[in-house]
C-alpha cells in the first residue's frame, strides 16, 4: 500500500515509523509544515514533505492525524487532488457522518483512534466504519494490525476508545512510574526500578493478549495463601487502586463529552 499521512506531530510520525518497521512493502509519506523535527523518518525510507497534496492521488489510504481546527483547510486542499479514496481520521471528536459529508460520496470515510505505541508495532487501534465501507475499509483495518492489535467497534464507542487506548497510555505509564518510585524506596537505583517495573507490565501484557484470559485467573496464578502479593494487593485496594483508576477513566470520557 501507499500510504499518506497529514499531520507529522507524535501520533503521526508514530504510525509512519510503525508501518515502516513492522510491515512490509508499504512505503509511506508525511508531511508537516515544519519537517526538520521529522528529518529522521527518511533514515527509514520514509518520504517527508511540506506538500499536503505530494503524490497523493497515488495513495492507497490518506490518513488525517491533525487537529480538529485544520480538517477543513486541509480538505479543501486536497480534494481538488484526489478521487476514490479511503479517508482514515484519527482527529478527536470528527465523526464518520461528517467527515463523510466533508469528503463526499466518491471517498470512504473511515474513523481510527491509535496511539503513540504504534510506533513500537504495540498499538491499540480502534476502528470504526459504515457498513457501506465495509470492503473499502479492509485494508485500513489489516494495516493496522501490523502494528499491534485493531479492534472494528461502534463508532458511538470511539470517545471512550480514546481514553481507555490513547489516554490509557498514560494511565499505565503513570503506574509503572509509581512502580519504579517504590522499588527506589525498597533498595533499587532508578534505572534499575524502571527496566523491572516496566518489563513487568510487558510481561503481564503479553501474558494477557496471549492466553485471552481474564486478569483475576493470572492474579491467581502469583498469589498465594498469607503471601506478600495478596498483602501488597488488599493494601493498593485499601487505599482505592482500582476506583481511582476507574473514576480516572470515566473523568476522562466526561472530559471528552463536554
Amino acid at each position: 500500500m501507499k500510504v499518506h499521512i497529514i499531520g507529522g506531530g507524535n501520533l503521526g510520525a508514530s504510525i509512519a515509523i510503525g508501518i515502516a518497521k513492522f510491515t512490509t512493502n508499504n512505503q509511506v509519506t508525511v508531511t508537516r509544515r515544519n519537517i526538520a523535527p521529522i528529518s529522521h523518518l527518511e533514515d527509514l525510507g520514509i518520504t517527508i514533505t511540506t506538500d499536503n497534496k505530494h503524490n497523493i492521488q497515488d495513495a492507497d489510504v490518506i490518513i488525517l492525524t491533525i487537529k480538529p481546527y485544520q480538517v477543513d483547510t486541509v480538505l479543501a486542499e486536497i480534494l481538488p487532488a484526489i478521487s476514490n479514496k479511503v479517508i482514515a481520521s484519527a482527529v478527536s471528536g470528527l465523526s464518520i457522518e461528517n467527515l463523510q459529508n466533508k469528503i463526499g460520496d466518491n471517498h470512504s470515510a473511515v474513523r481510527i483512534m491509535p496511539n503513540i505505541a504504534a510506533q513500537f508495532g504495540a498499538s491499540a487501534t480502534c476502528i470504526a466504519f459504515n457498513e457501506k465501507n465495509k470492503a473499502q475499509a479492509q485494508a485500513t483495518v489489516a494495516l493496522f494490525q501490523g502494528l499491534g492489535t485493531a479492534p472494528i467497534i461502534d463508532e458511538k464507542l470511539m470517545d471512550a476508545a480514546t481514553v481507555l487506548a490513547a489516554s490509557g497510555t498514560a494511565f499505565a505509564l503513570r503506574y509503572i512510574r509509581a512502580s519504579m518510585q517504590a522499588g527506589i524506596e525498597i533498595g533499587f537505583d532508578w534505572q534499575t526500578a524502571l527496566a523491572i517495573s516496566a518489563q513487568t507490565v510487558k510481561g503481564a501484557a503479553e501474558m494477557l493478549l496471549e492466553e485471552k484470559g481474564h486478569p483475576e485467573q493470572l492474579i491467581d496464578r502469583v498469589t498465594t495463601p498469607q503471601g506478600c502479593t495478596i498483602a501488597g494487593l488488599n493494601e493498593m485496594e485499601l487505599h482505592g487502586f482500582s476506583s481511582s483508576l476507574i473514576k480516572g477513566i470515566k473523568t476522562s470520557l466526561k472530559q471528552i463529552k463536554g
